[in-house]
């Protein structure tokens, strides 16, 4: 897919040894290419202390999940967006993993409960481990607590993140989409629905979004720019605006 082999570059990059697992020898193959550009593009572009040739050499790829779970801290599932998917794979390797291993998905919007529900005896080490793509630039992961996450795991799963340089964002009510993707998607709808009105072309309203409220956003937030505009003035907007918006 589009992030494992991202993940497994970016945990090499700092120091730790990643088994790259799949079910189909195309796939590795494929994602040896991808880690091997991968690589490359952040030695180019300094953003990484160590060089292509000692992080590549830290990754192993493989067919055999159960053997391979067995050794490892912590486990991230990157598997499809389909919640049948991940509770058989689930089934699979919890069995397999040591006691002690954090158990995490990186879906990016199935609530992790859900998930859980396939392996109840392991549910408080089941833990949403959501990365914003590509995983080795953005440095926000959101750490999902789903119904029977335990405190501990949040806890560890947050500082393990926070030793590669990723900034965790704890969601602590286990909602469908967590953060960052029912804002991403409530922005995608209201765009459809203004080019559907037919307010500005598709053009218009992607740079507007791109070069004009991106670019702001990353450097102050929605909430922050609420303070700046003033909470009377804020609400009286929203108060016009929120009816117009689609739904």
């Amino acid at each position: 897919g589009d992030m494992g082999h991202g993940l497994a570059v970016h945990f090499a990059a700092y120091g730790h040894d990643v088994t790259l697992i799949d079910h189909r020898e195309s796939n590795i193959e494929r994602a040896n290419a991808q880690m091997q550009d991968v690589a490359a593009f952040l030695d180019e572009r300094d953003l990484v202390d160590a060089d292509p040739g000692e992080i590549l050499p830290r990754i192993e790829t493989t067919l055999d999940l159960e053997a391979r779970v067995a050794g490892c801290e912590l486990i991230i599932e990157s598997i499809t967006e389909d919640l049948e998917a991940k509770r058989e794979i689930f089934e699979r390797f919890v069995p397999a993993a040591a006691d002690e291993a954090i158990l995490s998905s990186n879906t990016s919007g199935i609530p992790i409960t859900d998930i859980a529900a396939a392996t109840p005896e392991a549910a408080g080490r089941i833990v949403g481990c959501h990365w914003w793509f590509p995983p080795y630039l953005l440095r926000p992961v959101e750490v999902v607590r789903g119904e029977e996450t335990e405190d501990r795991t949040v806890d560890r799963l947050a500082a393990a993140l926070e030793a590669v340089d990723r900034d965790p964002i704890r969601v602590e009510r286990d909602v469908p989409g967590f953060v960052w993707n029912r804002v991403q998607f409530a922005v995608v709808r209201e765009c459809l629905h203004l080019a559907e009105e037919g307010v500005a072309s598709l053009s218009d309203i992607n740079r507007a979004i791109r070069d004009g409220y991106a670019v702001r956003t990353s450097s102050i937030g929605p909430l922050e720019t609420m303070d700046i505009v003033g909470l009377d003035l804020a609400g009286t907007v929203a108060g016009n605006l929120y009816p117009e918006l689609s739904d």
